[in-house]
């Protein structure tokens, strides 16, 4: 265990040890030749214990390692200097590819569904975050839901957080996500995909945010909604009202979309642990989202960029 009590436990279910190759020109014959630009940790909870810590927060991370793949990953982190506890699973844990094309500034991100689970190991996960809850007042769960764990995990998850009197803040997709919020979680981050999911129909403005946050608040689903549409922003929802927040103007090119997320959820858990409310702690979490689609893979982004973007993030409230 960690020597030192964190203000958030992260829970990741489902890591990857991102591999990240770059080529000059992808071709669809011959050998394409690729240099290693990086080797790292993945997966939701993890990104998010690493960037609060790069904010300045303590996290600690709580993650699936199996086979030599989970080796790898457990020896990573201690180098990295993450705080993290492992539990060991039967399985081989996943490993993803990055290629990022030089030429076109392109990437592409290969993912497998990695390792199957069962019952005794999500038990054993639980188990361990239980140690955690009730001593640390933020519970974030984000990533996929492994195979083989039953679809209302993580709303097991959920109920054990609140009876600690701690809060959680999910991000994660398909039934997963449905059970989870019908068991009611503090905050909700979704992308356009997964509300459209919830939804059933396109989200692509505020008023489809608004829509759809208004929906989960009334429901007693989430106690803040957050809803991102890619390029335009995202949309903060409490029951005191909504808050439109605006991409700021980037100081580059973006290049991929692929940390955005994670960037923003740490952002947010790091400022609310903190004692900020809702609307300035996203307004850094859109601020960090916009700075990670400045790097071309999972690579961590530049925390000073975050802070600067972050008076450039444009806000509009309404009841």
């Amino acid at each position: 265990m960690p020597d030192r009590t964190p203000e958030i436990v992260t829970l990741t279910m489902n890591p990857t040890v991102d591999l990240c190759w770059e080529v000059d020109r992808l071709e669809g014959t011959g050998k394409n030749r690729a240099r290693v630009r990086s080797v790292g940790v993945g997966g939701g909870g993890i990104n998010v214990a690493r960037h609060v810590g790069r904010f300045g927060g303590r996290a600690t991370a709580v993650h699936t390692s199996g086979g030599e793949v989970g080796l790898r990953l457990n020896r990573l982190l201690d180098e990295e200097g993450i705080d993290h506890v492992a539990v060991g699973i039967d399985d081989e844990t996943r490993e993803a590819l990055v290629l990022f094309e030089t030429a076109s500034r392109r990437s592409y991100h290969v993912v497998p569904p990695g390792p199957q689970l069962h019952e005794g190991e999500g038990a054993r996960c639980l188990e361990v975050l239980r140690q955690f809850v009730g001593r640390c007042p933020y519970v974030v769960v984000s990533g996929s839901l492994p195979g083989g764990l039953s679809e209302d995990y993580y709303a097991a998850v959920a109920r054990h957080v609140k009876d600690a009197g701690a809060r959680l803040i999910l991000d994660t997709s398909g039934l997963a996500l449905r059970a989870a919020l019908a068991e009611g979680v503090f905050l909700f981050r979704c992308n356009r995909t997964e509300a459209e999911s919830l939804t059933s129909r396109p989200v692509n403005t505020f008023d489809d945010a608004r829509a759809l946050n208004e929906h989960l608040l009334t429901k007693g689903a989430a106690e803040i909604a957050v809803t991102t549409l890619g390029a335009l922003g995202a949309l903060c929802s409490t029951r005191q009202g909504h808050t439109e927040l605006y991409v700021p103007p980037l100081p580059g090119e973006p290049l991929s979309d692929a940390g955005a997320g994670d960037s923003m959820v740490a952002a947010f858990a790091t400022r609310l642990a903190a004692g900020d409310d809702p609307v300035n702690a996203c307004v850094l979490g859109v601020a960090a989202a916009a700075a990670a689609m400045l790097t071309p893979s999972t690579e961590s982004f530049d925390v000073d960029v975050a802070r600067s973007l972050r008076s450039r993030v444009r806000t509009s409230g309404s009841d």
